[in-house]
Parts: C-alpha cells; sequence; structure tokens
C-alpha cells in the first residue's frame, strides 16, 4: 500500500476518459487524490479488489487504442503495469477484443482469480491476477452468439456477478443480448431474460435480446438480484425464473447503473435519466433513488445534489457503495463531477469536480 493511503481508509477508484484516479479517506470527510494513473488515455473500469484491499486492477487499452486494450495491476496508489498478456479469443474464431469493460475479482476462496468482460461480448478467467487468460467457450461461442446485436455503445460485456456462496454461480450481462447465468462454474450456460421487456423489438419479450445495463445481488445473500435495464429496473428473486420489473414509483424507465446495499436486503440505488434519446436527468434534477423493498417503492434523493438545469448523466459503471456503517454511496457523472452520501443516500457532497467524463466509479476499504 502506498504510504499517502492509510490502512481503514475508504478508497473510491475512478476510470475516466483521460485516466485513473484513486480518491481516500481516513472518515469519509475530507478526500485526498491519486493519479491519474494512465494519463491522457480512457481507463474504462478500475477496482480495489475486496480481497486484500490494496490490489488494483484497470481495464485500458495499451498505451493508446490502436494498440488493442490490456489489463492493468498495481498496488493501491501506485502506477498500475500492464500484465504479461490480455484477453485473447481462440485461433480460428474471426474475432478480436476490440475493449475490456469490466475487471470482476473472483471468490474470496480463490484470490488469484480475476474475470474480464469484454467487446465484443466475452468472458474471460485468469487464475494468476491477470497474467494468464482463459476463453469460456461455453458462453463466448454460444449457440445464439451469431444472433446478438449490439447497443448503442456496442457489444459488450460489463456485469459480472461471481455468487460469494457458491464460486460455481455466475451471472453475466450483455448489451443488448440479455442475462446469462451458469450454476456449473462457465460449463453450460442459460439465458436468462424472463419477464425482461425489449421495448424496441416487435417482440417485447425474447428468450434473448434485451438491453441489460447492470447487475447487482441483492444483500438478502440467498441468490436474488437488481437489474437496471433499457426497458425498466427489475428484480429477480432467490431460485431464479422470471425478473419482475419495479419500475413503477421512478420517474422513468431508462438509466445505467444499480447499485445494492451490502448488508440490507432488498435495498439498492437507481439514477434514472428521461430516456435513451436524452440521456439526462429528468428536469435537470440530478437525483438518486432508493429502494428498500425490492422495488415495491421508491423514493428520490437529492439534497446536496445540484439542479435545477443540471443537464448531466451517468453511465453504467457510475455508481457504487462501500461496506461502512452507514454506508457510503459514490456517484460519478459523465461531465466530471464525483458525489459522496455518508449517510446511504439521504445527503451529498461532491468531492471533486472537473474531472474527464468518469466512466467508473468503485468503491472499497484500505488493508
Amino acid at each position: 500500500m502506498a504510504r499517502s493511503i492509510k490502512k481503514g481508509s475508504a478508497v473510491v477508484a475512478v476510470g475516466t476518459k483521460k485516466g485513473g484516479f484513486l480518491f481516500h479517506s481516513p472518515d469519509r470527510r475530507k478526500w485526498s487524490v491519486e493519479g491519474p494513473f494512465n494519463a491522457g488515455g480512457a481507463v474504462y473500469h478500475m477496482t480495489l479488489d475486496p480481497r486484500d484491499g490494496r490490489t488494483v486492477y484497470a481495464a485500458a487499452p495499451m498505451g493508446s487504442e490502436p494498440w488493442g486494450p490490456a489489463v492493468y495491476r498495481g498496488r493501491a496508489g501506485e502506477e498500475p503495469k500492464a500484465t504479461k498478456t490480455a484477453p485473447k479469443f481462440k485461433e480460428g474464431s474471426d474475432l478480436s477484443v476490440s475493449r475490456i469493460w469490466h475487471i470482476e475479482p473472483g471468490p474470496s476462496n480463490a484470490p488469484d482469480t480475476i474475470y474480464a468482460g469484454v467487446e465484443p461480448a466475452a468472458l474471460f478467467r485468469s487464475d494468476d491476477r491477470g497474467d494468464t487468460w482463459h476463453d469460456v467457450e461455453s458462453l463466448n461461442y454460444h449457440p445464439t452468439r451469431k444472433e446478438w446485436q449490439p447497443g448503442n455503445g456496442g457489444l459488450c460485456l460489463h456485469s459480472v456477478l461471481v455468487d460469494p456462496r457458491n464460486p460455481r454461480h455466475l451471472m453475466i450481462g450483455i448489451s443488448a443480448v440479455g442475462a446469462f447465468e451458469t450454476r456449473d462454474g462457465g460449463r453450460s450456460w442459460t439465458t436468462e431474460n424472463r419477464g425482461v421487456r425489449a421495448g424496441f423489438m416487435p417482440n417485447q419479450y425474447p428468450e434473448w435480446g434485451q438491453c441489460v445495463h447492470k447487475l447487482a445481488w441483492d444483500a438478502s445473500g440467498d441468490g436474488a438480484i437488481f437489474q437496471q435495464n433499457h426497458c425498466g429496473t427489475y428484480h429477480r428473486g432467490p431460485d431464479g425464473g422470471a425478473w419482475t420489473e419495479v419500475t413503477k414509483g421512478l420517474p422513468s424507465e431508462f438509466g445505467f447503473p444499480i447499485a445494492a446495499h451490502p448488508e440490507q436486503k432488498h435495498t439498492a440505488f437507481v439514477t434514472p435519466l428521461i430516456g435513451a434519446e436524452n440521456r439526462v436527468f429528468p428536469k435537470g434534477q440530478m437525483a438518486v433513488w432508493k429502494t428498500t423493498s425490492s422495488g415495491k417503492a421508491w423514493r428520490s434523493h437529492t439534497k446536496g445534489l445540484p439542479g435545477p438545469r443540471a443537464y448531466m448523466g451517468v453511465l453504467r459503471e457510475g455508481m457504487a457503495v462501500d461496506a461502512a456503517d452507514p454506508v457510503g454511496v459514490y456517484v460519478g457523472t459523465n461531465t466530471g463531477q464525483l458525489f459522496a452520501s455518508r449517510d446511504e443516500g439521504e445527503s451529498w457532497k461532491m468531492i471533486s469536480d472537473f474531472l474527464p467524463p468518469i466512466l467508473s466509479v468503485s468503491a472499497g476499504e484500505a488493508r
């Protein structure tokens, strides 16, 4: 751990269009910042590994876009370096990784395992902290792949959930294909989109073709999941099956991130935007909406947030929660502001302005 980041500090890793930043604070009141890392280059995702509280992973191009994507690894507060290899499709697949969207630490009993979600949509696993990668062929060459279509941001695998109770249980989200699930460690995958609307298609409830924007585990600990979709917000119960739409009570069906409370079951946060054609906050008022009932009811929180006439948005990786008590919630905007709440979303403070457009926000604790 770099000396400037004290053990026990809250750490917020922020990926932007012009580098990555680490904000840290011993009390979540006064914040310091390290960076930028990969200065001048896009950092699509950056995260502090919760298993050791000191390793940072980042997804960014190697030098510049033409050189292709890379996974970076380093000690928090120091410049991360590219791992020995990057995710790569098997020979003869006619596929080539153009961008790495998400890095997900693996289960707690496998401290060297990480997952990467990439574009064109695929999942890769490393068991040596990113130095070598395994092509998850059962998903990456799924029988439905020939019919997969990209969303507005590309054909990207952006959500990777690893069940803390069972590391063989994973859920992934692809835009604009939908959610897939494995319960056998990736040997086989099922489409899991029942009940999710695809309002832009003639058949609004297809087996796949939904534009999932983000997935998050419900803290109930029983396998329940929240989903923010292009066409609504959803919750799925512990036994799997169909999703229940829980958009009622929100100002719109459209939004990108969703973050679940790490301890309080049935509780999640969203940032609804006007819609696909105007991706800004309704009425120009930035707001974070919270449910404590799996989406049966929602409440808006705006104290300390800009508006009216605040015409910004939040991207799919732009919101995160920490595991402190009370829980901290963090939101980064596509106009470069980073906001933090120390009281589970009730009130907010801007902790940084004039950053480059924020692509990702994640939160953790330095150890």
